[in-house]
């Protein structure tokens, strides 16, 4: 990084750690790895799922401690799964670290994580931010596994001597705590204050808000979380699959295309195509349906339709999906948003951010970063070298948003396609658990595929 750009390490003021949320990455007392990492998009973990509920007493003890449900992506359900089905690792555990937190460890030497990633585990009091007693002895988590937390710009080691040698960077460069993708990602497009909503259409697709204090969703279908900002949390509907969804979509029937061209060509085919709708649910779902075996569908084909309707049932679906999150946020207590601030590769496309202001009723701005996550944690350091005395001052600072699309006449046409839509999962459900059921896939990913 440094040689590509032409600066040296001796011009960083200090480095700022984003990376996955969710991973689970398992040490001996001598800090080396004891098994490779289990990622935040792993489904094994359905029946811990249920047993961490089962230990908290149920979802409603757990939601009010944590903020959230047991889902299969989050790193509680990973520890336990490793506690029950790979005895001889878990009885070498000595530190539990997320990825980006390994990497700071290499780089410092220090065991840390921050305040936004150790929520993201629900092994968090969410009020107290900080690890929940009640919730390591339930999972018989010994707490001297987790690692100190600290707000998003604090300090929380030096650039070491190897490290430095490694890197090109200079020993005793700060590290600051830094955060989790999202929360990251909500500091580096401005959402750093109550109100502010951003919205991440990468490969997953999050609808993220920042607030002043805890709000939860009482059966944990949106995520609640400590923001990277001193004493600010957040609210975060998670689609598994946005615009991956688009993606499997070009690359299974639509090769060597280039997504712009299938975009446009959607652009050809009235709201609604032609009474076609998909379901995102590819890879399983968290918001608004926390089931790991929901899966993907299109709904409606007829001979009528062709390779152009099909786009444009994926760039809806995916909105009425983000929608559908965003509800159960306003529902929680979140105020609905007249502007939301866009990152990520799908919002690229004119046609799919108009699709989005249309069906989230909302203004969309993009920011003056395609780097989102990245930019806030270089954001998180610039506060933490001192160069601003608040990250709301350096947002306001660094951060420019600019409306690209704002809802239009089609807003309407799109409630009504919503609601037929809301009506798909509930109705399939069963079938796609049935499906699951012959595909081997009952409880996450074929063991071939896993680590």
């Amino acid at each position: 990084m440094l040689a590509s750009t032409g600066i040296g390490g001796d011009d960083i003021a200090a480095v700022g750690l984003t990376g996955q949320m969710h991973g689970a990455v398992v040490l001996d007392q001598a800090g080396e790895v004891l098994r490779p990492a289990i990622l935040w998009n792993d489904q094994r973990t359905a029946a811990e799922c249920d047993v961490i509920r089962e230990a908290l007493d149920g979802v409603e003890r757990l939601v009010a401690i944590t903020g959230n449900d047991a889902l299969t992506g989050f790193t509680a359900p990973k520890l336990v799964w490793i506690r029950d089905h790979e005895p001889e690792v878990w009885g070498r555990i000595a530190h539990v670290l997320l990825p980006k937190d390994y990497v700071r460890l290499r780089l410092t030497g220090e065991y840390a994580i921050d305040k936004a990633d150790g929520a993201g585990t629900i092994l968090f009091d969410l009020a107290a931010r900080d690890w929940s007693a009640e919730v390591l002895q339930a999972l018989e988590i010994d707490p001297a596994w987790l690692p100190p937390t600290f707000e998003g710009p604090a300090v929380t080691g030096s650039i070491t001597r190897e490290a430095a040698a490694a890197t090109g960077l200079r020993a005793g460069t700060p590290v600051v705590a830094g955060g989790g993708d999202q929360a990251a990602n909500g500091v580096g497009v401005g959402a750093v204050s109550s109100g502010v909503i951003a919205l991440s259409l990468g490969t997953s697709g999050v609808i993220f808000a920042a607030t002043d204090r805890p709000l939860v969703e009482p059966r944990g279908r949106v995520h609640a979380f400590c923001h990277a900002v001193p004493d600010r949390w957040h609210m975060m509907s998670v689609m598994l699959s946005a615009a991956g969804s688009l993606r499997w979509f070009r690359d299974a029937l639509a090769p060597g295309v280039a997504f712009g061209d299938l975009a446009a060509s959607a652009g050809e085919v009235p709201v609604g195509s032609d009474g076609l709708l998909f379901l995102p649910y590819l890879t399983g779902e968290r918001s608004p349906y926390p089931d790991p075996l929901a899966r993907g569908a299109f709904v409606g084909l007829t001979v009528t339709h062709d390779r152009r309707h099909l786009t444009r049932a994926v760039l809806e679906g995916v909105a009425f999906g983000l929608r559908d999150g965003l509800d159960l946020m306003i529902e929680a207590g979140m105020p609905a948003p007249s502007r939301v601030r866009a990152s990520g590769g799908g919002t690229a496309s004119p046609l799919w951010r108009q699709i989005l202001a249309d069906v989230l009723g909302a203004e969309i701005a993009t920011v003056n970063t395609a780097e989102g996550a990245a930019y806030g944690a270089g954001i998180l350091a610039a506060v933490g070298a001192g160069w601003y005395p608040s990250v709301d001052a350096a947002c306001e600072a660094l951060v420019v948003a600019t409306p690209v699309a704002a809802p239009g006449p089609d807003s309407s046409a799109y409630a009504e396609v919503h609601a037929i839509y809301r009506d798909l999962y509930p109705a399939l459900a069963p079938t796609f658990h049935g499906t699951s059921r012959i595909s081997g896939s009952t409880d996450g990913p074929p063991a071939s595929k896993r680590a």
